[in-house]
């Protein structure tokens, strides 16, 4: 009984502190941040993939809708974010020669995007961060049967990159 009371009271104390940031899904977001404006990450890539834009913003603001409390606004908000998909390319990875020593074949290839990000944050600067992110994921065969499913893979690694930048380095 004396734990379950020293348990209680202790939750009572986290939620009641009023100068303490909040905890949630292991992020810390100080308690004056209640709105965030996430801003259209425009595609500015050599190679446009027509609803990347589109996909990469919405899975951004899903996990910070998801994950967070903060409310997402449309203007200004408590911290703003905003940036663009500014590389989207594929290369080989490995080089392998043919059998009749005709000229080397690739046999696996990496999809690399980069997004740059700006994050502002009035009430404390040092959190702030203009910052470029890039992730890859490899494949064999034809980009075109796997691009989506490549895209969605980097996408959410670089928006977990860009989330624990934002929401767990304070």
């Amino acid at each position: 009984m004396k734990k379950l009371l020293g348990v209680l009271a202790a939750g009572i104390l986290i939620f009641t502190c009023p100068g303490c940031a909040y905890k949630l899904n292991g992020s810390a977001i100080p308690p004056a941040m209640r709105t965030i404006n996430i801003g259209f990450f425009e595609n500015n890539a050599p190679i446009v993939v027509a609803n990347l834009s589109q996909q990469f913003t919405e899975d951004l603001k899903n996990r910070i809708r998801s994950t967070t409390g903060l409310s997402l606004v449309n203007g200004e908000g408590n911290a703003n974010m905003s940036g663009s998909i500014t590389d989207y390319h594929f290369a080989p990875i490995s080089v392998q020669a043919t059998n009749n020593n005709v000229a080397p074949i690739a046999n696996a290839e990496v999809l690399s995007i980069t997004v740059k990000v700006k994050f502002v944050y009035e009430a404390d600067k040092k959190i702030n961060f203009d910052q470029s992110f890039t992730e890859t994921a490899n494949f064999t065969g034809e980009l075109s049967s796997q691009e989506q499913s490549l895209i969605k893979t980097i996408t959410t690694k670089l928006i977990d990159d860009i989330f624990n930048k934002a929401f767990n380095n304070w």
